[in-house]
């Protein structure tokens, strides 16, 4: 398994460190969410971008991918009316795609869940139209961009693989993808998380994975066990990125961190032996 950590576990150590720590751990990158760099990380430059990607070269991984990323600057929203917050959104939107492959990353997860939030099909028409407006800067790039499938709890508008895979496949790009999150699918979808990716991965649409307990902790960290859905990753070839992504860190994020390479190493190294 190529295993990422979501470098805003660790998100109170310079990223140079973060690279470090995520390296000396075990992981093979580090999923970034743009939030950590400042109020405007789609506006950082060339330097700052190459800066990004040396360290995690030099601590001898890479940027896998991109996620959280509306989360500023503040005010964005893809299913809003209004004309000037909606362009300032695709704006911010497109910069990180450019954002994203400048510093070596193949992989964009839209989560984002308050800057999606509707109130009627008006307001997810917007949404849909917001996908398929940077599908074609996602090819150019040469990115995947992820429309991330969230809990209710955290929003009203894309909840599960299908909602999501329906707009896939209604923008009709290869660089559009959908993904999973294994916390908001044990909470949102009606199958376990094996036969979710027994359904969804052998069509072509899933992008990306991301694990996370259903208590929001680390993977290891709750009642939720992994080792069938690693398994079916493994059945379908999958050779995409596995992203750690608690929102819980228990006790701290440097540990929540270093429970999960484990825990997930020593399933992978279990599914080796039994082959």
């Amino acid at each position: 398994m190529r295993i990422a950590l979501c470098n805003e576990v660790i998100r109170e150590m310079e990223f140079a460190a973060q690279c470090e720590f995520a390296a000396a751990l075990g992981y093979d990158a580090v999923e970034l969410a743009p939030f950590t760099l400042g109020e405007a990380p789609h506006l950082l430059g060339v330097e700052a971008r190459r800066a990004l990607r040396r360290a995690a070269s030099d601590a001898g991984i890479v940027i896998a991918s991109l996620h959280w990323l509306l989360v500023t600057p503040k005010g964005l929203s893809i299913t809003t009316a209004e004309p000037d917050v909606r362009a300032r959104t695709l704006e911010v939107m497109r910069r990180l795609i450019g954002f994203c492959a400048e510093v070596g990353g193949s992989v964009l997860v839209h989560g984002s869940p308050a800057q999606r939030r509707i109130a009627d099909r008006q307001d997810a028409a917007r949404g849909r139209d917001a996908f398929a407006a940077i599908a074609e800067d996602a090819e150019a790039h040469g990115v995947t961009y992820c429309i991330e499938p969230l809990a209710p709890r955290e929003t009203n508008f894309i909840n599960t693989v299908a909602e999501a895979a329906e707009i896939v496949q209604s923008i009709d790009s290869p660089a559009v993808r959908t993904m999973i999150d294994c916390s908001a699918a044990s909470l949102a979808e009606a199958l376990p998380l094996d036969r979710l990716i027994d359904q969804w991965l052998p069509r072509g649409l899933i992008g990306h994975v991301q694990v996370n307990d259903s208590n929001q902790c680390g993977p290891g960290q709750g009642d939720d066990r992994f080792a069938p859905a690693l398994t079916a990753l493994e059945r379908h070839g999958y050779d995409g990125w596995v992203a750690v992504e608690p929102f819980v860190y228990e006790p701290n994020g440097s540990a929540s961190a270093a429970r999960a390479i484990g825990y997930l190493r020593g399933i992978e190294e279990a599914l080796a032996w039994a082959r």
